[in-house]
């Protein structure tokens, strides 16, 4: 009987399903990464974007050429201006995705149980019956059998944009193969994914590289997501290539779990990675459907145990259609939050869906009350007890700090840091309060020049679930070197009564380092 009884969350109240939801200055601790694309990237869209709660912005580079997202990416810089609101930006790499090539663009019409031909001659026309790709190796790959899904939007469930083929013979470089639902291709580009089959191509390509060196590095990008990564050496290869760049070297790889190999490696993935992104749509194909979820939650302890932000994808794919998700779909994203993501990325619904605005908005309130009956309590003994003994001095201060917010019933913690290294491991313990991150930035020198840190710290914590950051002002004289003085304090606080998260009479928790010591205080606020 002792057993089980943990795992029962206190029962939540019927009243509380039938009270309104409360405005908050923040909406919601799990945060928002929105791809910008055809729908979103006007500069009145962006900014609405920002205010309905999306953090990060993610360019797909599956389509559209660096001078499209350049021009979106200005918009964006606009839209931050405009609304005060920080942004991070994050690149998304095509990787060694398979293609279709349709160059006429006409609608390819399949019939169920009739044979199609996939064909690297790329010179070809495609058509109902013969199907050009953008890789030679397919008949090498696949055998007899095997299954191969080809579809615009891989598969969102609506199936008949989408297809479903079986290889029934390999003739030369040529895939013949039988075709199990009728379905109408239409638009230019289709992805092809064969199912747990590995494809010989480097996870970083060419033209990523070319992406990164021409869009990426001018820009500053505060995330790399490191699409089909399949190896801890994928990771380490990327970061190698991002350190030929002197400003990308503080850019975050965040993996793209997509296939079965890289869930077989997952673990020294993590180790190796900043972050973690499940892509639940090739998952969805490589994996049996039942046992998507189980990955999922797996994939987020771990990320979550070991203190780095697990994102999840395709959550809400009718919205891009439709003003209201599906009750599955809700009750997806609030599972999401139960599980302990960090972040929820939106593909489609923002990037070419009708909704883009109403998409964020109606996420962020399901995670926010996901967040109210998240189980803080059972989570932090897990993660104590994983941490075991002896914990390092910052973490077992930054575990302190959150317990002590909780006991006294704080409204916020209030982070001070430089490397944003304390901050995450106070979001680590899931506080349910928000943490109020106030990055130093520090003066840093290569012996050439002077630079500034700072910017790169706070934007990165824009994907970490609690953490809201403010960048301190860096003529504030830090007083004895440490970086923290009252007055940097003091207009925190005023920011916070002025946004409605700190109110009269609230204790707020402080963590900060003085000197060589990490010191957490509690401070009562008079009227």
């Amino acid at each position: 009987m002792h057993a089980n009884h943990l795992l029962l969350e206190e029962p939540i109240r019927m009243v509380s399903i039938l009270e309104p939801s409360k405005p908050t200055a923040f909406p919601a601790m799990t945060k928002i990464v929105g791809t910008l694309g055809p729908k979103s990237r006007s500069v009145e869209i962006i900014s609405a974007c920002l205010k309905a709660g999306m953090s990060v912005a993610r360019f797909d580079f599956s389509w559209g050429d660096t001078a499209f997202h350049q021009e979106t990416l200005e918009n964006l810089k606009l839209a931050v201006k405009s609304t005060r609101k920080l942004c991070a930006v994050m690149l998304d790499t095509v990787g060694p995705e398979l293609q279709v090539v349709n160059k006429a663009e006409h609608p390819i019409s399949l019939q169920a149980d009739s044979l199609v031909v996939l064909t690297p001659d790329q010179e070809k026309e495609a058509t109902s019956n013969t199907l050009p790709i953008n890789f030679n190796g397919l008949s090498k790959a696949v055998k007899k059998g095997d299954t191969i899904f080809i579809g615009q939007y891989l598969f969102t469930g609506s199936e008949t944009t989408s297809v479903w083929l079986e290889v029934t013979d390999v003739n030369g470089d040529d895939v013949v193969c039988l075709i199990k639902n009728s379905a109408t291709l239409s638009g230019s580009l289709y992805t092809l994914h064969v199912s747990q089959i590995r494809i010989d191509l480097p996870t970083l390509t060419d033209e990523d590289k070319e992406v990164i060196s021409t869009w990426g590095a001018p820009n500053n990008i505060d995330f790399l997501s490191l699409s089909y990564t399949r190896h801890a050496e994928d990771v380490r290869h990327a970061r190698e290539f991002l350190s030929q760049f002197g400003n990308l070297s503080q850019t975050q790889i965040f993996a793209k779990i997509e296939n079965v190999e890289g869930l077989n490696h997952f673990d020294e993935i993590l180790s190796e990675a900043d972050g973690i992104i499940l892509s639940r749509g090739n998952l969805g194909i490589d994996l049996p459907p039942e046992k998507v979820f189980l990955f999922q939650k797996a994939a987020v302890y771990k990320c979550n145990m070991a203190g780095k932000p697990a994102v999840v994808t395709r959550v809400v794919d009718s919205m891009t259609d439709n003003l209201r998700p599906t009750r599955a779909e809700a009750t997806d994203v609030a599972n999401a939050v139960l599980d302990g993501s960090d972040a929820i990325l939106l593909g489609a619904e923002t990037l070419r869906g009708l909704y883009p605005v109403e998409t964020i908005s109606i996420v962020g309130k399901i995670s926010a009350e996901a967040e109210k009956v998240f189980n803080q309590v059972l989570y932090f003994k897990k993660t104590v007890k994983y941490v075991g003994e002896p914990m390092t001095h910052l973490e077992s201060i930054a575990s302190s700090a959150v317990r002590a917010a909780i006991k006294v019933k704080a409204s916020v913690i209030i982070c001070f840091t430089s490397t944003g290294r304390a901050a995450r491991l106070i979001a680590k313990y899931r506080p349910t309060m928000p943490v109020l991150s106030v990055v130093i930035p520090q003066l840093k020198t290569n012996q050439l020049r002077w630079t500034l840190t700072g910017a790169f710290e706070a934007r990165q914590s824009l994907i970490v679930r609690g953490i809201f950051p403010t960048l301190a002002d860096p003529r504030h004289p830090a007083e004895s070197g440490n970086g923290t003085n009252e007055s940097v304090l003091k207009v925190v606080l005023d920011h916070g009564k002025a946004s409605g998260v700190i109110k009269p009479h609230d204790r707020v928790v402080v963590f900060q380092k003085v000197g060589d010591a990490y010191v957490v205080k509690i401070i009562e606020l008079e009227d």
